[in-house]
């Protein structure tokens, strides 16, 4: 006989499922400026309470608090808005183009556009993403072609890849925009490496790298940021914590025991956690990060704190799994918005503007799909198949050159 209680597993549920009223109660959200600025050549012992703070510089009225406030000009705010807003005009009409059937898959960054467009904004032209599939705006921000994108995505015959990649998994070096792969983890193992290549060279350029919540959870992150401490590879590595991954919600991956921010610890590494749809919060976390990076003093571990409005993929029905209207009652609002709101609080914007940028960006997107759909849409029209010999080998192979005579090609 025995009176030990029996033990029960713990699975992790979210607080509220599809029918139930959506609930945010539970998350702590420090009021903007709250969050302190250490001195970048800090010790990272001295700053282990930054993972469980928020770092914010909008407060909810959209104006700017000081404490990591990057103080950009208006110009720069009204070039962010302007990709923001271009990313979700295309992602809403991609979207639109797969239920045609003009493409085969597509994911939106609706609700993170914040993340790619400041970061690529305030990083070198030569430093490298290595994205995951919502940081779109990293390419917008940097006045990549809509139509490379459009075709890309179709898999026509101007694919700038050839038919290579999966859609919307770009590939782009001179835009410093490493080639996108859905086995998310591997993003943060070869950004520490070209990392580590550029200090190794005496180079000056960092590599910037993102994975979701649930990626966290596999062994790609823990050994990446092993090398990362050991060697202080000159790289910021960002959890893009928007909440679901897929459909398992944070907690599989550990949320609610602690935030992504704080595993930065455990391996000696500064770890911030930020506002992710705050474009000016983002944007100073990023500049401290890299200044810390250039500085030879290693690898910073960012929480990006944000929400997926939209479903994983076009594959996905998130009202199977979350409450319809929980991407409304997200605390932290809209990046889209809030950055708005700043910009006619400081006398830069009004609605007239707005309206007539919403409209300028949209004709951008039409007339890239038409060039697109000039060109052909999924299945009228792809790459010439000769096109899969090309690139496997720096000297053809002979079994290349046999199966590429069988062919005919």
């Amino acid at each position: 006989m025995t009176n030990r209680t029996p033990l029960h597993l713990h699975i992790p549920e979210p607080i509220a499922r599809p029918g139930q009223a959506p609930d945010f109660s539970h998350i702590d959200i420090p009021g903007a400026g709250v969050t302190r600025r250490p001195d970048t050549a800090a010790a990272e012992s001295e700053m282990r309470d930054l993972p469980y703070g928020l770092i914010r510089v909008l407060d909810d009225e959209g104006r700017a608090t000081d404490t990591w406030n990057p103080r950009l000009s208006p110009e720069t705010l009204i070039r962010g808005l302007r990709a923001m807003l271009l990313t979700r005009a295309f992602d809403d009409r991609m979207f639109r183009s797969h239920r045609q059937g003009k493409t085969s898959f597509y994911m939106k960054s609706t609700g993170e556009e914040a993340i790619g467009v400041a970061q690529s904004m305030m990083l070198g032209r030569e430093d490298m993403c290595f994205p995951t599939y919502r940081v779109m705006g990293w390419l917008m921000a940097r006045g990549y072609p809509l139509v490379e994108m459009v075709n890309q995505i179709f898999s026509n015959a101007a694919d700038p890849l050839k038919g290579r990649q999966l859609p919307i998994l770009f590939s782009a070096r001179q835009y410093g925009f490493y080639s996108l792969s859905g086995n998310v983890g591997s993003r943060f193992g070869h950004a520490v490496g070209w990392a580590m290549a550029s200090a190794y060279k005496g180079d000056d350029k960092v590599a910037i790298a993102y994975i979701g919540d649930g990626t966290t959870a596999e062994g790609d992150f823990h050994e990446a940021l092993t090398f990362a401490s050991v060697y202080r590879a000159p790289a910021i590595l960002c959890v893009t914590n928007n909440q679901w991954a897929i459909s398992s919600y944070s907690g599989i991956a550990g949320a609610d025991a602690t935030t992504f921010a704080a595993k930065a610890i455990g391996y000696g590494l500064p770890g911030l956690r930020v506002d992710g749809n705050d474009f000016l919060a983002v944007w100073a976390a990023t500049e401290w990060a890299a200044e810390r990076a250039r500085s030879n003093l290693g690898t910073t571990l960012i929480e990006l704190f944000t929400y997926r409005v939209a479903g994983h993929s076009t594959s996905d029905d998130p009202t199977k799994y979350r409450p319809a209207e929980e991407p409304a009652h997200w605390p932290l609002g809209d990046p889209v918005e809030r950055l708005k709101q700043h910009l006619i609080g400081l006398g830069a914007w009004d609605e007239a503007r707005h309206l007539a940028l919403l409209a300028e960006v949209d004709g951008e997107v039409r007339e890239a799909i038409k060039a697109g759909e000039a060109i052909g849409t999924l299945g009228k029209s792809k790459p010439n198949v000769a096109e899969m010999f090309e690139g496997v080998f720096k000297e053809p192979d002979w079994r290349v050159i046999e199966q590429r005579r069988e062919l005919g090609v």
